[in-house]
């Protein structure tokens, strides 16, 4: 396992839990990592309950935590999302969030989950300005 420094950036964070999972689910949370850096250059990223990947632009847009079996991308406002391509399929009888649980050797979707990004993104951006 990866020691960080106390001071350690959120990004450094999520750069060591990718790291330290040395399988899989590393590989799987810096793919979406990527594709959400790609969706939004403006993405902020935080560091969370314990070690939860949390990414913020004009509010939270989901998460990325890390399972034995999968890993899982909650939206914080999915239910307020169109999701044409059919990504979410888990947290789905919330009011508010909806989440992708990736499997091993699951494809991703890129262009659908880069446009379900950009989504939230204007959600956040539509609430920020009222």
């Amino acid at each position: 396992m990866t020691r960080t420094a106390p001071d350690a950036s959120p990004s450094q964070l999520i750069d060591d839990r990718i790291a330290s999972l040395a399988d899989w689910r590393g590989d799987m949370l810096a793919r979406l990592r990527a594709l959400i850096h790609a969706a939004d250059p403006d993405i902020v990223e935080e560091w969370k309950w314990r070690g939860v990947p949390v990414w913020y632009h004009d509010g939270m847009i989901c998460t990325g935590e890390t399972y034995k079996s999968h890993v899982k991308m909650t939206f914080a406002k999915g239910a307020a999302l169109d999701d044409p391509a059919g990504l979410f399929n888990a947290s789905l009888d919330g009011n508010v969030r909806r989440a992708i649980d990736l499997h091993e050797g699951d494809p991703i979707d890129e262009a659908a989950l880069m446009a379900l990004v950009r989504a939230a993104v204007a959600l956040n951006g539509s609430r920020a300005r009222r």
